[in-house]
């Protein structure tokens, strides 16, 4: 049996374990960190293809229970215009729709399930080098050890070291110029309503909230910092109460409850967006990559996790299929690279839209409705959001 050696224990690698034990493939996983994410990040969203890939597995179900459902977004300006409205995904033939989940509900589900299905995982191994042109594939990590194995897959993010290895030529995530907020809260006498995203192209920064069952408000924000440098040193200089306190000035001039939202909440933890332009080498020899370490999308796709999930089933379909690695990798790139680079360019230009200047704002929401009536066309949606794998179909 081939033996794969994971990268990376976040959403991507306990996916990519359980599709590559479904193709008949053992692997071990390697993450980084001491011990696992567990209460880490915030939330994100699960789109209908995603789930449609997570059936394969039988994980959809145990998914949508723990998440909520948010098949709507109804656009905003700050002035309290609505702009529009379009679908968050399209609803499968069976009904089902997109979800919202905190990443470390999908985190915990995809972890338990791999290490049920008797994936190891181990800890504390950050990758410093690899050699992946022998008749095996090894792995040097920080800490002087050594792993082997047939196969070297980078499931290890957007600022991936396993890319840097194949290839030292690849370029650097790119910074998107925006830093990114969320929390739940319960605000007295508000509540948003169920199953639809609220979307406020505000003054200075960008806000999105959902009503959950529960009462609560699940909300994010974007904030437009342009220089890359400069928002590290704000970054390492700041507190949490501090990122508060300016989050509430960012929205104070806006018509809605945002200002109140922030108030009430954590704001933690604060994320810079990054994303990966075209990544010319996805593989090389016995080493691959896959999800945000060979094409990082923004979170305003709402497209990431759905990403590298597909990339589990197809990259798993391909080596179950074809007699070798070298031409599983490839048959792998051609199924994947020109949809993943799609949605990543998709993604950036609504990012830059949040970061729009003052000229700017004015021309985004004067053309926005007229934008928003041509997305809400479904077959403009069809190529994201209705994206089938046929598990049983041949990789070639």
């Amino acid at each position: 049996m081939t033996k794969a050696m994971i990268i990376g224990c976040g959403i991507g690698g306990p996916v990519l374990a359980l599709a590559l034990r479904k193709a008949g493939i053992d692997s071990v996983i390697y993450e980084a960190h001491q011990a696992g994410a567990d209460g880490r990040g915030a939330f994100l969203n699960v789109a209908s293809n995603a789930l449609d890939a997570l059936r394969v597995l039988g994980l959809h179900e145990e998914v949508m229970a723990a998440g909520i459902p948010t098949p709507e977004m109804v656009m905003w300006s700050g002035t309290g215009k609505r702009l529009g409205q379009v679908p968050n995904g399209l609803a499968l033939d069976d009904g089902t729709v997109s979800h919202t989940i905190t990443r470390a509900d999908l985190y915990r589900i995809v972890r338990e399930r791999a290490l049920a299905a008797g994936v190891e995982i181990v800890y504390g191994k950050r990758l410093a080098d690899a050699d992946v042109t022998g008749r095996r594939a090894v792995a040097r990590f920080e800490d002087g050890t050594e792993a082997t194995g047939d196969l070297l897959i980078g499931a290890d993010g957007v600022h991936s070291r396993t890319r840097a290895i194949l290839d030292p030529g690849a370029p650097p995530a790119r910074y998107c110029g925006l830093l990114s907020f969320g929390g739940i809260v319960r605000v007295p006498g508000f509540r948003g309503e169920p199953g639809v995203y609220n979307m406020v192209f505000g003054k200075r920064a960008f806000f999105g909230y959902a009503g959950a069952p529960s009462g609560d408000t699940w909300w994010f924000a974007n904030l437009p910092r342009g220089d890359e440098e400069a928002m590290r040193r704000e970054l390492a200089a700041t507190s949490e109460d501090r990122w508060r306190a300016i989050l509430v000035e960012a929205f104070s001039g806006d018509e809605g409850p945002f200002a109140e939202i922030v108030a009430g909440s954590s704001v933690g933890p604060v994320v810079p967006v990054y994303d990966m332009p075209p990544v010319p080498v996805w593989h090389r020899g016995r080493g691959v990559l896959t999800g945000d370490a060979g094409h990082a999308t923004s979170p305003s796709s709402g497209q990431g996790a759905a990403m590298a999930i597909e990339d589990a089933l197809v990259l798993a379909m391909c080596l179950r299929d074809l007699p070798d690695h070298e031409r599983a990798f490839a048959a792998f790139e051609r199924r994947r690279r020109e949809r993943v680079e799609r949605v990543v360019a998709t993604s950036r230009r609504i990012s830059n839209s949040k970061a729009a200047g003052p000229v700017a704002r004015v021309m985004r929401d004067l053309m926005l409705p007229l934008f928003l009536k041509k997305a809400a066309d479904p077959s403009r949606l069809d190529w994201q959001y209705r994206h089938h794998i046929d598990w049983y179909a041949g990789a070639a």
